[in-house]
């Protein structure tokens, strides 16, 4: 069980010196999730949901299979952070606030949402990744596979997958929510705990979420990278022959900045994922009574922070690595204070004094008898 924030206060504090540095970072960490997944959730949510509306404006200048990756990945962010970090995380942490929850029996239902989005977020990196590669490596694949149709038919595609492939959650958890940290959140029976066929099938659930999408991240990315790097040798060589010198070169320059995009997309998700991976994969495996190596609990509570923090990083990237969309999330943020401007401006227009339609200076109760406006 939880403890409240005031235990954990007071334990760090009273018994700091006699604390191990390991039990010392566990309570830390609890303290700052107190204030980090409320700020998290403030941020998130607004945050792609902004991004999903400008994105799907398409006036980015990105591609529409692009926009339909991104859109998407921002879709599955914005659930992970309402079924993970609201509906988990933060009852974890707030447990005295949410004891209502052991009465509704619902948890493995809501495991299979959790992780099917989750599994949506993860492998819908992995096909941007791989449009990718096919867009800048695969010249002849590219008109067929990089296209508006595809993308709706690979989302798609990947979303069933997902939801088929985390159905056996209901059958190993329990409908009751455990309100702790652990790789899962439910209540589990021993017998699911120490079983082989179990501890396998959720062995294998870790490899296909994230392990193999990592290998395939990596993969693609290096394969992008050397094709980049060995045509941008050739071009410049065959430009600086053809004309003498080395002109500015706008495909090169719209391929610079696609691997930029991609490369800082894939490293943030491997970064901020790798933790989670390694501890719940060990986990598993201790359960199962193979014990290699220790790993001390604040690992799992600082994979889960920065496994989250992952669904509210896209939109900083985008901004920082495309004109147009930082520009576009300008116009939105500055919207507000424009109508406010627009709107005491017109206030104050309306209590000035009217002039005549020739700019001839103020209209007077001689001219306003003339035209019949005043009364006699």
């Amino acid at each position: 069980m939880g403890r409240s924030l005031s235990w954990h206060l007071y334990s760090l504090s009273a018994y700091y010196d006699l604390l191990p540095l390991e039990s010392r970072i566990y309570r830390a960490l609890r303290i700052i999730q107190y204030i980090y997944y409320p700020i998290l959730t403030i941020v998130g949510v607004p945050v792609n949901l902004l991004t999903i509306g400008i994105l799907s404006r398409g006036k980015c200048g990105l591609s529409k299979c692009v926009t339909r990756y991104l859109v998407a990945m921002s879709a599955a962010d914005l659930l992970v952070i309402i079924l993970d970090l609201i509906l988990r995380h933060i009852s974890i942490v707030y447990w005295e606030q949410f004891l209502f929850l052991w009465s509704i029996p619902v948890c493995n239902i809501h495991a299979i949402l959790l992780y099917t989005v989750t599994d949506c977020s993860v492998w819908f990196t992995v096909t941007f990744t791989f449009d990718r590669f096919v867009a800048i490596c695969c010249q002849k694949l590219k008109s067929k596979y990089c296209s508006k149709t595809t993308s709706a038919v690979v989302v798609g595609t990947v979303t069933v997958l997902s939801c088929l492939k985390n159905i056996f959650w209901y059958f190993m958890l329990t409908g009751w929510y455990g309100l702790w940290n652990f790789p899962w959140f439910c209540d589990v029976t021993m017998g699911v705990l120490e079983s082989r066929v179990w501890g396998t099938i959720e062995l294998l659930h870790n490899i296909l979420t994230p392990a193999i999408p990592f290998v395939l991240i990596l993969l693609l990315n290096a394969l992008t990278v050397r094709h980049i790097l060995v045509s941008s040798r050739g071009r410049r060589r065959l430009r600086a022959h053809s004309s003498g010198e080395s002109r500015r070169d706008p495909e090169m320059e719209s391929r610079r900045k696609s691997i930029i995009l991609l490369l800082v997309i894939s490293g943030n998700f491997i970064l901020l994922w790798a933790l989670l991976m390694m501890y719940s994969m060990w986990r598993r495996m201790l359960n199962l009574g193979y014990e290699s190596v220790y790993l001390p609990d604040f690992l799992l509570e600082l994979g889960f922070m920065l496994q989250l923090l992952s669904c509210c990083t896209n939109t900083a990237i985008y901004a920082v690595t495309q004109t147009q969309f930082r520009e576009l999330v300008k116009n939105v943020l500055k919207y507000p204070f424009t109508q406010l401007l627009n709107s005491i401006n017109d206030q104050r227009g309306g209590g000035c004094y009217h002039g005549d339609r020739a700019g001839a200076g103020p209209v007077t109760m001689e001219t306003e008898r003339k035209r019949g406006l005043s009364p006699r």
